[in-house]
């Protein structure tokens, strides 16, 4: 029909090709024409853009994990390759690893998707509880008593396709008080707490509000490195100075307080450190500090008056004997009165954890200390956004509010969590070793988190090799590991890393059956790309 429709000197085929062109289809170069027939320039062009985009960079979803898509395709369409699947290691992403939704989860967003359901009695009775809980407190209604209210109440709302306030779901955010409240032994308020798209949103909120000053007084961001490339992105898309310290490789990526004051200290000669970044659990690499090192950490930035901003999605992957997860608010309300005033900011997510549940979109910061008229503007800030998605709320609550010994779910959720946890636990383990068992591979300990991040020793031909090709080394070998073997990590650089050296991150996540595969193929790779390059 379409054909036939453009085939003929139709009137309606001339006012389309009209149309076409002042869209921006014009006859030439695709441009749009102007009286002359001439092409308009674009208004918008790479030169003409916003040059802090350009300046953005997001190494996990890189050049390589795009040539990864594409391999995938290819094998589809049965182009022969070396390897029969493609491995996708460079993100946490547990679910499409192959890890199983947590049923207690999914039963209770399931019920607020569909109030239709909470007829059903063959859900748990807790299940339906929370999910009439959440939709009650969506409507804006009272809570004393959420099973007296009528169903048909329920199911006359909207319930999580409407919008919600900007901080978020007033019970949800009371939910998360009281789980923080029970982590910590402190009390926390729920007007402290804002609901974010994934804790990403958050993090970037809270940087837009300490992002200030031209030249020497522009806020400098203390970022670990290696890091998570979302805080050199937000630093880049911000105008802010990066300034980095580096964690201690030799001492199982260690945070050194003498790190921190040589840091500090060379950056206040071109800017003014304003904030310090903390990721614990870390990511890229795993560690797991100690309460004495929250503790010396938080007298740092009492010291020289930083905001503190704690990254503690990985909180509850800790699996290394001797290590524990210590809050900084928790740290912080012990050390006393003398730090009182500290301001911090901390983060979660549903996206890691045992829960996995990136693509729900669920987080939340608490932030501790913060000047009342800053928090209105925070809150001006978010609402900007309209509200973080309900359903994300909704699995944060579930996250912070799940079964109670004696109800109905507890029993299977306890023991779906610890499977999860046990199996992450073992990965983390067998990943280690078997680097490390590897010629010209070692990597620490993988304490907490989801990734490795061991360090390759390669040899100076191929250092020379990725230099005439104008990549980086790492780079390089993360390439030659996808084309080769299928398996998809990213480069160190994209995270940084001391001169010198380099690295890639690998998740832990995919399960048992193909990380055997995953290592197998990874270290036939390995040393065949040494005997290649080796003198």
């Amino acid at each position: 029909m379409l054909s036939r429709f453009m085939s003929g000197p139709h009137p309606a085929k001339r006012r389309l090709v009209a149309m076409s062109s002042h869209l921006g289809n014009g006859p030439q170069n695709g441009g749009p024409t102007g009286p002359a027939g001439q092409t308009r320039a674009k208004v918008l062009t790479i030169d003409s853009m916003n040059p802090l985009v350009k300046k953005v960079e997001y190494a996990v979803r890189g050049p390589i994990v795009a040539r990864a898509t594409e391999l995938e395709k290819e094998l589809e369409k049965g182009v022969p390759k070396p390897f029969k699947q493609v491995i996708k290691a460079n993100i946490g992403d547990a679910h499409a690893m192959g890890q199983k939704p947590i049923t207690f989860l999914r039963q209770v967003i399931s019920l607020c998707v569909n109030p239709d359901l909470l007829k059903d009695e063959s859900f748990p009775a807790d299940v339906r509880e929370r999910a009439r809980r959440i939709l009650q407190g969506c409507k804006g209604g009272s809570l004393d008593d959420v099973m007296a209210v009528p169903l048909h109440t329920l199911l006359e709302s909207h319930g999580i396709g409407s919008y919600s306030d900007s901080v978020g779901v007033e019970v949800i955010r009371k939910d998360i008080a009281a789980y923080i409240e029970r982590r910590d032994g402190f009390p926390s308020d729920p007007d402290n707490i804002f609901l974010s798209t994934g804790a990403s949103d958050a993090i970037k909120n809270c940087l837009h509000l300490l992002v200030a000053g031209s030249g020497k007084t522009r806020t400098g961001i203390m970022i670990p490195i290696p890091q998570y490339p979302l805080y050199s992105a937000a630093a880049s898309q911000l105008d802010a100075h990066q300034v980095n310290y580096y964690l201690d490789e030799d001492n199982n990526w260690a945070l050194d307080i003498a790190e921190l004051e040589r840091s500090v200290k060379e950056a206040r000669e071109h800017c003014t450190p304003r904030v310090l970044c903390v990721i614990n659990p870390g990511n890229p690499t795993g560690q797991v500090l100690s309460k004495k090192n929250v503790q010396e950490i938080i007298k740092f930035a009492a010291r020289e008056h930083l905001f503190l901003m704690a990254d503690e999605v990985y909180q509850d992957n800790i699996y290394a004997d001797g290590c524990a997860f210590h809050s900084f608010k928790k740290t912080l309300f012990e050390l006393g009165p003398e730090y009182a005033g500290l301001e911090l900011a901390s983060f979660h997510s549903t996206s890691k954890g045992y829960m996995g549940e990136c693509g729900f979109r669920g987080g939340y910061m608490e932030v501790i200390n913060m000047d009342p008229q800053v928090k209105l503007q925070l809150k001006k800030l978010v609402s900007t956004k309209l509200c973080p998605p309900v359903s994300g709320q909704a699995t944060m609550d579930c996250v912070v509010n799940p079964p109670q010994p004696g109800e109905p779910s507890y029993e299977s959720f306890i023991k779906e969590k610890t499977a999860v946890l046990k199996s992450l636990a073992e990965r983390a383990k067998l990943v280690a070793e078997t680097f490390n068992s590897i010629e010209g591979v070692t990597c620490n300990t993988v304490q907490g988190a989801m990734y490795a991040f061991p360090r390759i020793h390669l040899p100076p031909r191929a250092v020379e090799k990725a230099k005439s090709l104008g990549q980086s080394p790492d780079g390089f070998y993360a390439l030659q590991l996808l084309e080769q073997a299928g398996i998809c990590v990213v480069p160190g650089s994209g995270f940084g890393q001391r001169d010198g050296t380099y690295h890639f991150r690998t998740t832990i996540l995919p399960q048992p059956d193909k990380l055997k595969i995953f290592m197998d193929a990874f270290t036939a790779f390995h040393n065949k790309f040494l005997q290649e390059y080796s003198d």
